[in-house]
């Protein structure tokens, strides 16, 4: 025999509004500067026994209260965590090179410090996206910026980040033609978010970007190897 039916009527599980849901509780809320030299520790499929360090930019907080280190990496200013590709590079852990400890999960303070400034600074809800915070780039990081393929590319100095309500995260750089004052400070009106303005935008490390600047030769074949595989 089957089984009975229930006198109830079925539950409708609006899928959109539970993925809508999912997605807010990753929403990044809050950043703070790493200003202590951690860095993050990944390796490479290529180089198995080989571990590599990055300096951490600044540690994000997410909806759900998670904490993570972030690092510019390609194309974004990326989590930690979220590194996993066997190309590019896989997340291993945190490293303190005073203390050479590695260790996977975020120090104690700064999850309290971003908890605690999310809490403060408690913005409310709109209908449209706004900017929330930025901070300046303390790594000396470098936004190769395209238009399009076949045109001129400009390799320009990061020199901050914005988080917006919607949890994106840009990069500012400057319009040299506006600059007014040196050295270009946050708030600067030559300043502009690098993804508004630009077609593709990756970003590098400084020693990277001034071999690029330098158009060193292996360094340029790396770029273009780069870049065609990601169109």
């Amino acid at each position: 025999m089957g089984a009975s039916l229930s006198p109830r009527s079925a539950q409708v599980i609006d899928l959109e509004t539970v993925r809508q849901r999912q997605q807010a509780q990753k929403c990044l809320v809050r950043l703070a500067p790493e200003l202590d030299g951690l860095e993050m520790v990944y390796q490479l499929a290529a180089s198995p026994e080989t571990y590599y360090g990055m300096p951490i930019l600044a540690w994000g907080l997410r909806e759900d209260g998670s904490v993570f280190g972030m690092v510019p990496w390609m194309e974004t200013l990326a989590a930690c965590h979220d590194l996993n590709s066997q190309e590019n590079g896989y997340f291993v852990g945190y490293r303190d090179p005073e203390t050479e400890e590695i260790f996977d999960s975020p120090p104690d303070h700064k999850y309290h410090e971003l908890v605690a400034a999310a809490e403060y600074f408690d913005y409310e809800a709109s209908g449209e996206v706004t900017l929330i915070q930025q901070i300046p780039d303390t790594l000396g990081t470098h936004a190769l910026c395209m238009n399009h393929p076949n045109s001129p590319w400009h390799m320009k100095p990061v020199y901050g980040w914005r988080l917006y309500s919607d949890g994106s995260l840009d990069a500012l750089v400057a319009d040299e033609q506006k600059a007014s004052m040196t050295p270009i400070l946050l708030g600067d009106k030559c300043l502009y978010s690098a993804h508004a303005r630009h077609q593709t935008v990756y970003f590098f490390q400084r020693h990277i970007a001034n071999r690029i600047l330098e158009e060193d030769p292996a360094t340029l074949d790396a770029l273009a190897m780069m870049v065609v595989a990601s169109d």
